[in-house]
């Protein structure tokens, strides 16, 4: 597919901008942030500055930009910090649905980027604990996603996808030793009884990203595209991931295979003060981690060939040595765990 990003077109932000009251426009700024496919621009008026997002495609179905929007809506009202939602003028919708295309509109938040330290990583966690805690009992009339990574038929499919017949054999033998870790894995979690787990509202993407910081405190969270119904320990395992992975240099092809285990357990130190994990979740978050690395990577590479703007041969052998590593520390990891 074509390299490149999605931008708006002046008529475009015309059109959309005259369903919102936002008084004097004296400033628009393209943001470069999250995928290139979802334009974003930061909007300064008289009534304050702002954040107007195009979903991506295919991530704008309705009852999932509902539900979605109902869950921020609800958190906002608990205190838990995300970002706000603007209404538009007519005070009926929380986004904007025009030309086939879906908008949303935020109050712009204010903080910093993950620092790496050890205050903000365990803030991080103990804030998606109490996302979940604020979560455990939502209900919405809107129908969520109740798909996870976790032995997903459509891992799986993507997976065979990969190996195709005109490809390399060392790709082959890659992309088939991925397929034999996310399943050996997957079925290591249901044996510790993942179908029996209680399931709820999780955010689906909870990593550095997404999120802004104040004094290493939590000051907003955003990106709800992916939220799901799913056991919360798929959360978790998928947070120590995203904040332990080591990425020390400008080609991912070039990242070392271990994670940094300080972070992943300070993630989960954070996670446990406020809610404490029986001994099948804590020991089912290896695999977990294995699951989410490997399923964040092969969806996009299978579909486009790419990994953002990187090969997905070359990227996938990369993820291949990241799983491979958390399956040959597994034991070492939950001994540091349970400690």
């Amino acid at each position: 597919m074509p390299r490149g990003g999605a931008h708006f077109s002046s008529r475009e932000l015309v059109q959309v901008l005259s369903h919102y009251d936002v008084g004097v426009i004296s400033q628009v700024v393209p943001l470069m942030a999250g995928s290139n496919r979802a334009p974003k621009v930061v909007i300064v008026s008289e009534k304050g500055k702002f954040l107007l997002k195009r979903r991506l495609r295919g991530k704008d179905d309705l009852s999932q930009v509902c539900f979605a929007h109902a869950v921020q809506t609800y958190l906002a009202e608990k205190g838990f910090p995300v970002t706000s939602l603007v209404c538009t003028s007519d005070g009926k919708n929380t986004f904007l649905q025009l030309h086939n295309h879906v908008y949303e509109f935020f109050r712009f938040a204010a903080g910093g980027r993950y620092d790496g330290s050890s205050e903000a990583t365990k803030e991080a966690g103990r804030q998606l604990a109490l996302f979940h805690l604020h979560l455990s009992d939502f209900k919405s009339e809107c129908m969520p996603s109740k798909k996870s990574f976790h032995h997903s038929s459509t891992v799986y499919r993507h997976l065979k996808m990969l190996c195709r017949d005109n490809i390399t054999q060392q790709d082959r033998e890659t992309f088939e030793r991925l397929t034999e870790l996310y399943s050996s894995s997957g079925e290591r979690v249901n044996g510790l009884g993942f179908d029996s787990w209680d399931k709820q509202v999780v955010h689906g993407d909870w990593h550095p990203g997404n999120m802004l910081f104040s004094d290493r405190k939590l000051s907003a969270v955003f990106d709800f595209d992916s939220v799901k119904i799913s056991p919360a320990v798929t959360d978790l395992a998928n947070g120590m991931l995203q904040f332990s992975i080591v990425g020390d240099r400008p080609n991912p092809v070039d990242w070392p295979d271990y994670l940094d285990q300080a972070k992943l357990i300070q993630f989960l130190v954070g996670y446990m003060e406020v809610t404490q994990l029986a001994s099948d979740k804590l020991g089912c978050l290896p695999d977990l981690m294995i699951e989410a690395i490997i399923a964040e990577a092969a969806l996009p590479v299978a579909a486009t060939g790419f990994f953002g703007n990187l090969g997905g041969g070359d990227f996938l052998k990369m993820i291949l040595r990241k799983a491979a590593w958390i399956e040959g520390h597994r034991e070492k990891l939950l001994e540091a765990m349970g400690g």
